[in-house]
């Protein structure tokens, strides 16, 4: 008779549960670690089967928590107990204020204008620059054009080019007049300083933008000359004369034993006829000093547009030295002396003065000859030499004479 292996094992269950169960009634029974193996003589009724362990359990990693331990939180708490950074701080226009105040007094500092410029940049980028900011942005950038050191000087060069660069951005926020100094200091800070650069076509480039500049000024005047005239004058006569000191604005004397004149300010309580047939005459007057005071704008941009020409053509002069500008800067100066009419009487005595130099540093290129024999001259000049006796034809041909070698040759 063949034995059953599986007499006396319990029935399988598909419930680890139950398994559990019993793997924790058979340590309670004292059978704790103890295997023991049915007997082959058949089961008795009175008999209690024996206990059979169950199988260990799988390995966990270290690493993993048990879900015992893990928080039981709801779902989308996870979401908001995220760790998240700030990628900008909202301000507000008070303390956007005061952060523009605190740059203006820092910028005049020539040490410090470069951190001083790298805030006022963010400040643009960020959006601070709006029409209730705009008087104390355009402080900051007055305060750095007053600098003791030159916006074109090598130490502070980039960061007066970065700074007024982002300024455009913001130009759209600033008054007409605003507008207006910004431009002249962009030509000083960006163009002028565009001129130092190593690159031939950022040069190039640069020249063209100055001759733009030049082409767009109107033709001076003889009143321009006056004026000119009156400004040296007033300009000498405060430098021999200083310390000369106005009266302050709240001594309102009279003319009469110097008494005040309505000390108490009553008149304005008073009706009086005059004042009211002088109200259409006021708004007159009004409107006359508002166009007074558009014209007198006009001038001073149209003064300040010449005279940041006159630095960038000095600028360009002095890198003369250098092999490849001297093209370009032949060429810039031409135009200027072409357009002398557009300056004043002393710009005009300037840019003759710039091109009579140019022209005697061309002669003596000329009259040097190079290792190679040949007289140096640059690309212009070879060129301006070569087409001055060509002789061009209308008809499409190469040469003057009508021969059309070229095409035959090229099929």
């Amino acid at each position: 008779m063949v034995e059953d292996l599986f007499e006396g094992l319990p029935p399988p269950s598909s419930n680890p549960q139950e398994a559990q169960a019993r793997e924790q009634e058979q340590q309670g029974g004292g059978a704790r670690g103890v295997l023991q193996i049915p007997s082959s003589s058949p089961r008795k009724k009175d008999s209690a089967p024996s206990p059979v362990p169950a199988p260990p359990p799988a390995l966990k990693s270290a690493l993993k928590r048990p879900k015992s331990d893990e928080p039981t939180n709801p779902p989308g708490a996870e979401s908001g107990k995220r760790l998240r950074f700030k990628t900008h701080t909202d301000a507000s226009e008070a303390q956007v204020i005061d952060a523009m105040k605190k740059i203006a007094s820092h910028i005049r500092n020539p040490t410090k204008l470069g951190k001083a410029s790298k805030l006022a940049i963010q400040l643009i980028q960020a959006g601070s620059v709006k029409p209730g900011t705009r008087d104390y942005f355009f402080a900051i950038l007055a305060a750095a054009m007053s600098s003791p050191t030159a916006c074109t000087d090598q130490s502070v060069r980039s960061d007066y080019h970065a700074l007024f660069s982002a300024a455009q951005d913001a130009a759209e926020h600033l008054s007409d007049e605003q507008k207006n100094q910004l431009t002249t200091w962009t030509i000083q800070a960006v163009v002028a300083n565009d001129l130092f650069t190593d690159d031939s076509f950022v040069f190039s480039k640069t020249a063209g933008r100055i001759k733009d500049i030049i082409s767009n000024l109107p033709v001076a005047t003889e009143a321009d000359d006056i004026e000119e005239a009156a400004a040296l004058e007033a300009e000498k006569a405060s430098t021999d004369l200083p310390g000369n000191q106005e009266l302050p604005p709240d001594n309102r004397l009279g003319a009469n034993n110097g008494e005040e004149l309505d000390p108490f300010g009553l008149d304005a309580l008073i009706p009086s006829k005059a004042k009211k047939e002088e109200n259409p005459k006021g708004k007159k007057d009004a409107a006359a000093k508002i166009r007074k005071e558009e014209e007198d704008e006009h001038k001073r941009f149209l003064k300040s547009q010449r005279e940041a020409s006159i630095v960038c053509l000095e600028i360009a002069a002095r890198r003369y030295k250098t092999p490849w500008c001297q093209t370009v800067i032949d060429i810039l100066v031409k135009h200027a002396f072409d357009n002398v009419s557009r300056f004043t009487s002393k710009q005009r005595e300037a840019i003759t003065k710039l091109w009579a130099s140019i022209r005697e540093q061309q002669t003596r290129r000329k009259q040097g000859k190079s290792v190679s024999g040949k007289l140096d001259v640059n690309a212009f000049e070879w060129l301006q030499q070569k087409y001055a006796t060509e002789k061009i034809s209308i008809r499409h041909a190469v040469g003057g004479s009508g021969d059309r070698r070229a095409q035959q040759w090229l099929g």
